[in-house]
This record gives C-alpha cells, sequence and structure tokens, in this order.
C-alpha cells in the first residue's frame, strides 16, 4: 500500500517555470528557444549548481559564456521566477493527501530559488518533507537518490508513489522501486490518485 506521495515541483506543483523563463531569455537575445534550454538545462548540471556545488552568479557567468546571452543575474533570475506560479489546486490535493494520513513531499531537482519561493508563498507548509537537491548534493539524475530518500522517509520504495513530469525521473524512480506516476494533466492525477485511495493500483 502507499503511505507517501512526492510531487516534483515545476511542471507538477507550480507552472515549468524553468523551461518557459528560459525559453523567454533565449527569444529576447534571438537565440533558438530549444537549443538554449538544452544548453542552460546541461549547465545546471555540468556546473553543480542545482547540486548546491556552485552559486547562481557562477551558473549565470556559465550561461553567459557558453551562449552569449546578455543580462545581470537579477534580470535572468526574474524570467524564470516570474513563471512558478504555484498550482493551488495540486496544493489543495497535497492537503487532502496529508489529511487523509498520507506522507506528501516534494522531491525536486530545485535550486536555493525553490527556499525563495516557500519564504514568499509559504509553500512548504503543505509538506511534511521536502527533498531539494540543491541541500541534497545529489539530483534525481542518480537512481541512488530515490533509494536515499525512501531511507530517510522510513518506508520501502514499494510503499512510495512519486509525480513527476519527467519520463526520465520516473523510469529512476520506479527502477528504484517506487511506484513512478508519469503527470501529464492535472485531471489524469486526481483520477490515478482516487484509484490509489481505493486500492485499485495500491501495491501494483
Amino acid at each position: 500500500m502507499i503511505k507517501a506521495v512526492l510531487f516534483d515541483f515545476g511542471g507538477v506543483l507550480a507552472g515549468e517555470g524553468f523551461r518557459e523563463g528560459l525559453m523567454a531569455i533565449a527569444r529576447k537575445n534571438g537565440l533558438d528557444p530549444e537549443a538554449f534550454f538544452d544548453t542552460a538545462t546541461e549547465l545546471v548540471f555540468e556546473t553543480g549548481f542545482v547540486t548546491g556545488r556552485v552559486d547562481e552568479e557562477t551558473y549565470w557567468e556559465r550561461v553567459r559564456e557558453r551562449t552569449g546571452i546578455k543580462g545581470d543575474k537579477a534580470s535572468l533570475r526574474e524570467e524564470l521566477f516570474n513563471r512558478f506560479i504555484l498550482d493551488r489546486e495540486m496544493l489543495a490535493l497535497v492537503d487532502r493527501l496529508r489529511k487523509e494520513g498520507l506522507v506528501v513531499g516534494i522531491l525536486s531537482d530545485q535550486t536555493n530559488w525553490l527556499d525563495e519561493i516557500d519564504e514568499k508563498e509559504g509553500l512548504f507548509s503543505h509538506f511534511d518533507h521536502v527533498f531539494n537537491s540543491y541541500h541534497l548534493h545529489k539530483s534525481k539524475r542518480d537512481p541512488s537518490l530515490f533509494r536515499d530518500v525512501a531511507k530517510r522517509l522510513g518506508l520501502r520504495p514499494g510503499e512510495i508513489l512519486f509525480v513527476d513530469d519527467n519520463p526520465g525521473n520516473v523510469r529512476r524512480a520506479d527502477s528504484a522501486g517506487m511506484k513512478g506516476c508519469l503527470f501529464r494533466s492535472r485531471g489524469d492525477l486526481f483520477q490515478f490518485i482516487e484509484g490509489l485511495e481505493t486500492g485499485k493500483g495500491a501495491g501494483d
């Protein structure tokens, strides 16, 4: 039976601010949005920004060097932050699951930005646990992260449902023994959760 539900942040609990913000930066600089997004994403991991190895200024410096974009840290990060809009219906689902006795948490490849969003929005108050790659010094690209998180929760991986809009992350969660759920829409997830709550699919 599922005892905990872990949610990705961007693209699940909030708008995909990272992707949409980077693509907006690309368009302002006359670059191909998809190519720029791919480069900037790889640099998040390559520099170690997503795992807390370097600071934000270093990350943007590397992006500017690699792509030629203009703009200081404040203007560049604003493009992203303005697009991390919390999905209040998703948070209502989180609150309901928590009230019904399930452990709820965030498992995100995020940076210190997630802490800043919490300071502004009170996001973390909805959750029992927040697992952020920036503080864990390990990202969801490393399958061992999922086993680490299960251990911290004191649960078997199979007792944890993990919801993410990235297919690779869902596959790695599955490989670690969790029940992965690829997020496509709020409606599909709500239906899936209802099935788990009534015993349909629980423990599959």
